[in-house]
């Protein structure tokens, strides 16, 4: 069950107060940035190896986020024409550590007892090497996008484990991040308050995003127009 403290959801980013750098570690060139488009403050991690330019939650390896929430929500964009890499630490119910990457340097999807790699595929038909369902350095039109793991389904499907909790969140070369966030409700995008009352999506545990996580939308203009949603 979900402390308190984390429901309905935990906006990590602004939970761990990141941009003051206490209780987050960055590593390279990594900078805070005012993005007119997303309507806030996102992060650039850019550099040329993974191991030398990051963002850490929390500060030290040895200790945890302790993040219960069941799915784990990261809105960012790769950048155009680079190779990018996320892990995420989490911990089984037996106290077994488990790692779980993405990246779009890895061809495909491998497992052992602690490291789970998922290759990251691009949702829009784009030039060059990232062809539709292939990985790839990202296209250079490359949208924003949310990407969705539902962290105990991943650790039972694969390694048939139990999640326990997050335990740490490393974001690698070369992303724009504007957020992180947990929580037991599945937000779909594009869906307005007033929709989900209605169709009663709440009895599914299904939501509208919450304000401070949605991507900005022009008006006139559709979610998933602009934006790609991704769920594992």
């Amino acid at each position: 069950v979900l402390a308190a403290w984390q429901r309905p959801y935990l906006n990590i980013f602004k939970h761990f107060r990141v941009e003051e750098w206490k209780r987050s570690a960055k590593e390279g060139d990594v900078a805070a940035l005012t993005d007119t488009r997303m309507k806030g403050t996102i992060y650039r991690i850019r550099g040329s190896n993974p191991a030398s330019s990051y963002l850490q939650l929390p500060r030290a390896g040895t200790q945890s986020l302790g993040l219960t929430g069941r799915y784990l929500y990261l809105l960012f964009r790769p950048l155009p024409h680079k190779h990018f890499l996320v892990h995420l630490d989490v911990a089984t119910e037996e106290n077994q550590v488990v790692r779980i990457s993405f990246s779009n340097l890895f061809r495909e999807f491998k497992s052992t007892a602690t490291w789970l790699q998922f290759p990251f595929v691009y949702g829009a038909a784009s030039e060059g090497t990232a062809r539709r369902g292939v990985p790839g350095a990202a296209p250079a039109d490359v949208r924003w996008a949310c990407l969705v793991l539902d962290l105990p389904s991943i650790l039972a499907l694969y390694l048939s484990r139990r999640f326990s909790h997050l335990r740490g969140v490393k974001l690698c070369c070369n992303l724009l991040v504007k957020n992180l966030c947990t929580s037991d409700l599945l937000f779909e995008p594009g869906v307005t308050f007033a929709k989900a009352r209605l169709g009663d999506l709440s009895c599914r545990g299904v939501a509208p995003m919450p304000r401070e996580l949605a991507f900005p939308v022009p008006k006139g203009e559709k979610w998933h127009d602009l934006y790609d949603y991704i769920r594992y």
